[in-house]
């Protein structure tokens, strides 16, 4: 008899749902999890894994000493779009396909980006601060200068599936949209732009792209001293891309109007971090992607992929450009 294929699921995936997703493949996989949900735990039970999914929040990070107890592992799939919390590079080295999930969450945190730039555009975080605390500050909202939103002009940095997502539904309300990417997109309901240039005609920056060493601190003091004044800054990528001391900075000066953050330098964002306390500033905790169609989509694409794997046959995603048919070790 063949020896079942052995996964290893890390948290924080709930460990009764993941039983449940793999129930059907009966005896050709076995799914384990760490006895301890520390770097101890994984490091003791890597070793005997031929497939890990992976931990997309970071707490157990799969890194080249981890990697390097794996002697059996053929397949890491990362439950989410980012695979900074992995090192590719030593699963590359290894031999080893690594897919995500892209495009689970694109219209989620797309409809996010929206909200967030509507929120941002008419004060609401403002206003209902204001209210809850006693307040009735009509004219003050007023002298804030509330816009609409089909008078803005978009910039989109980054254009994968949640950049094009979000700019068809900008587009949608009558925005002008223009966007930068490493590669023009011929089909895109965009206008492609240089990044500098899109910087200058942006009334509302979206980030949305990955963090990579190339897109490290990419908008930056210089970068972000490009806006147009009273630009609004919407950031669904990761913190770094924007550091969050260049996004304070350029809000203190009174050049950035406001900013939507749903990501940041360190999370969770420290308790005395300044951006806790600023007016301009609508705050959310790295959930941009969190609604129950894209968690949905999400279980069922990881379901998929790993069973693929198991089935002996392609997986879907692979990011580090090795084999999609996944071989034992």
């Amino acid at each position: 008899m063949t020896e079942p294929w052995r996964i290893l699921s890390l948290p924080p995936i709930a460990e009764d749902v993941v039983q449940g997703l793999f129930a059907p493949l009966g005896d050709a996989a076995e799914v384990t999890f760490p006895q301890v949900r520390d770097r101890a735990g994984l490091l003791a039970a890597l070793p005997g894994a031929d497939i890990v999914i992976a931990d997309f929040a970071g707490r157990l990070a799969l890194d080249a000493q981890a990697v390097a107890a794996a002697s059996r592992l053929a397949f890491v799939q990362m439950p989410a779009v980012g695979t900074d919390s992995i090192d590719v590079a030593a699963l590359t080295a290894a031999g080893v396909p690594v897919a995500n999930a892209a495009g689970f969450n694109a219209r989620g945190v797309a409809e996010w980006a929206l909200g967030a730039a509507l929120a941002l555009c008419r004060n609401l975080a403002w206003g209902d601060r204001a209210v809850r605390a006693g307040g009735w500050p009509q004219q003050e909202m007023v002298a804030r200068g509330p816009r609409e939103i089909h008078t803005q002009r978009v910039g989109i940095v980054g254009f994968g599936s949640i950049g094009s997502e979000t700019a068809r539904l900008f587009a949608a309300l009558g925005c002008t949209v223009s966007y930068w990417t490493r590669r023009k997109r011929p089909d895109a309901v965009a206008t492609y732009r240089k990044l500098d240039d899109l910087m200058a005609v942006s009334d509302i920056l979206v980030l949305a792209l990955p963090l990579t060493p190339e897109t490290r601190g990419l908008i930056g003091p210089e970068r972000l001293a490009l806006l147009p004044d009273n630009a609004l800054l919407v950031n669904v990528a990761r913190g770094g891309i924007a550091p969050d001391d260049a996004v304070l900075d350029v809000l203190n000066s009174g050049r950035l109007a406001g900013a939507a953050l749903d990501v940041y330098d360190e999370e969770p964002l420290p308790l005395d971090h300044p951006l806790r306390s600023h007016e301009d500033v609508l705050l959310s905790p790295h959930t941009a992607g969190g609604s129950v169609q894209s968690q949905l989509e999400l279980v069922v694409r990881v379901r998929d992929n790993v069973t693929a794997a198991v089935l002996g046959q392609d997986v879907r995603n692979v990011v580090n450009g090795v084999n999609p048919q996944v071989r034992r070790r």
